[in-house]
């Protein structure tokens, strides 16, 4: 199929399909004519590359992760590589909540301080 079709069927437009390939995560062959094309399986790729983008991971790791993809959830084998790079993003999500908690916090101390100032 041409990356209209691809486009079509998985809603993704042709800009982000091309930006995919650039990433090396989808490999399109190249018709007689210059085209883009993609087998049937490109539609399972990009829909595996939406589900783990939305997940929070980069496409740097999704190409990481590819090898140990599969499905349509996707499922991902137990590779060494996924249990680190899964576990190594979780660290950094934790991180980045404990410090937006802290500045959660912080706000709502100079809130309270900056009402009581309003009030008194």
């Amino acid at each position: 199929m041409l990356i209209g079709e691809l486009s079509r069927r998985t809603g993704v437009n042709a800009h982000q399909l091309r930006y995919y390939e650039a990433q090396g995560l989808l490999m399109p062959v190249r018709g007689g004519n210059g085209y883009r094309e993609y087998g049937e399986d490109a539609v399972l790729t990009v829909s595996q590359i939406r589900k783990l983008l939305a997940a929070g991971l980069s496409t740097q790791e999704i190409g990481h992760l590819q090898p140990c993809v599969t499905g349509g959830d996707p499922d991902l084998k137990p590779c060494p590589e996924t249990l680190e790079l899964l576990r190594a993003r979780i660290a950094g999500l934790d991180e980045r909540i404990d410090m937006l908690l802290q500045s959660r916090r912080t706000l709502r101390q100079y809130l309270a301080a900056t009402e009581r100032r309003a009030a008194g």
